[in-house]
C-alpha cells in the first residue's frame, strides 16, 4: 500500500482500499458507501508517499511565490482556468478568501502555455505527471464501480471518471452533507478523498450519489489540496447506462453534452445541474 500504516477501523469516515477491490466484500462496501454518501477516502492507490509529499512541496512553493509572479498566470473574469481568487467559508461560518490555480490537463502542443507557471520549473511537469497517475487511479475506480452494479466494466469508463484529489496533509477543511449534517472529512496523510461526480449521479441513474460538499478555511492554519476533476469530451452525450434503466427503475435524467459548460451556467443562475436534468 502507498498510504501509511495505521488502524483504519478507527476512521469514522469511509476509507475504501483501492487494492483489495477484487474481493467481494470491499467491491460492496464500495458499492454502499456510493449509494450513500457519494464520497470517500481511497487508500491502497499505489501512488507511493514520497511522489505525494513531492506535489504538495511544488504546489506549496507556487503559492509562497510574491504575489506579483502569481499575477501572470491570472484567470480572464469569465474562464476558470489560470490563477485566482474565490469567497469560501471559514470554520467560524464567515466568508473568507481561497487563493487557487486552476489547469486544464491537454496534450502539450494544446496548453494554454500562458497558464502554465514556469516557476517553479518542474511545476508543470509534475502536476501533469500527477494528473496522469490519478487517471490511472480513476480508471481502476470506474471499472470497479461498473463492477459493482454487475455492468461490463468500461460501462463508465466509455464515458466518465469521478474526481480524486489530494488533501492537506495536517489541516481539515472539506465537508460533505451526509444525512441532513455536515461531515468534516479527517486527515489521513496520503490518501485521495473521491468525490463522486455529478455525471456518475446520472449514469448510474440515481443509484450512486453525488454528495453536496464545501470547504471551511482555517483562521490559523494554512490548507492547501490538490483536486484533479476528470471531463469527458465536450461533444460526448453522457446519460443512464442502459443497463440500469428498466420498468423498475424508469430513467430518471435526460442525457446531455458538455457537462462542464451546463453545470456551470447552472451555477450562476443559481440551480442545481442534477435537478435540471431529472425527467
Amino acid at each position: 500500500m502507498a498510504c501509511e500504516t495505521k488502524n483504519w477501523e478507527s476512521v469514522t469516515f469511509p476509507v475504501v482500499d483501492i487494492s483489495l477491490l477484487s474481493s467481494e466484500d470491499e467491491l460492496q462496501k464500495l458499492k454502499s458507501v456510493l449509494s450513500s454518501c457519494g464520497c470517500f477516502q481511497a487508500v491502497g492507490h499505489g501512488i507511493s508517499i514520497e511522489y505525494l509529499d513531492k506535489v504538495r512541496e511544488i504546489a506549496q512553493q507556487f503559492f509562497a511565490l510574491p504575489v506579483e509572479e502569481k499575477q501572470k498566470y491570472s484567470r480572464a473574469s469569465n474562464e476558470a482556468e489560470g490563477y485566482g481568487d474565490d469567497l469560501v467559508v471559514n470554520e467560524n461560518q464567515v466568508k473568507d478568501c481561497c487563493y487557487r490555480l486552476f489547469l486544464k490537463v491537454l496534450p502539450e502542443n494544446q496548453r494554454r502555455m500562458n497558464l502554465w507557471p514556469e516557476n517553479p520549473a518542474d511545476l508543470c511537469e509534475t502536476l501533469h505527471e500527477y494528473a496522469l497517475r490519478i487517471r490511472s487511479v480513476t480508471n481502476d475506480l470506474s471499472k470497479a464501480m461498473a463492477r459493482s452494479l454487475e455492468l461490463e466494466e468500461n460501462s463508465f469508463l466509455d464515458q466518465f471518471g469521478d474526481q480524486p484529489g489530494l488533501e492537506d496533509k495536517e489541516v481539515e477543511g472539506l465537508q460533505v452533507l451526509k444525512d441532513g449534517m455536515w461531515q468534516t472529512v479527517p486527515v489521513i496523510p496520503h490518501a485521495l478523498v473521491v468525490n463522486l461526480g455529478g455525471l456518475m449521479q446520472v449514469m448510474t441513474n440515481g443509484m450512486f450519489k453525488s454528495p453536496l460538499h464545501r470547504v471551511l478555511t482555517n483562521a490559523n492554519k494554512l490548507r492547501m489540496s490538490i483536486a484533479v476533476f476528470d471531463e469527458p469530451e465536450a461533444e460526448k452525450e453522457i446519460g443512464p447506462v442502459n443497463h440500469l434503466v428498466d420498468h423498475m427503475r424508469p430513467r430518471l435524467y435526460r442525457s446531455v453534452r458538455n457537462f462542464a459548460a451546463f453545470n456551470y451556467e447552472c451555477f450562476q443562475k443559481g440551480k442545481d445541474s442534477l435537478e435540471e436534468l431529472r425527467i
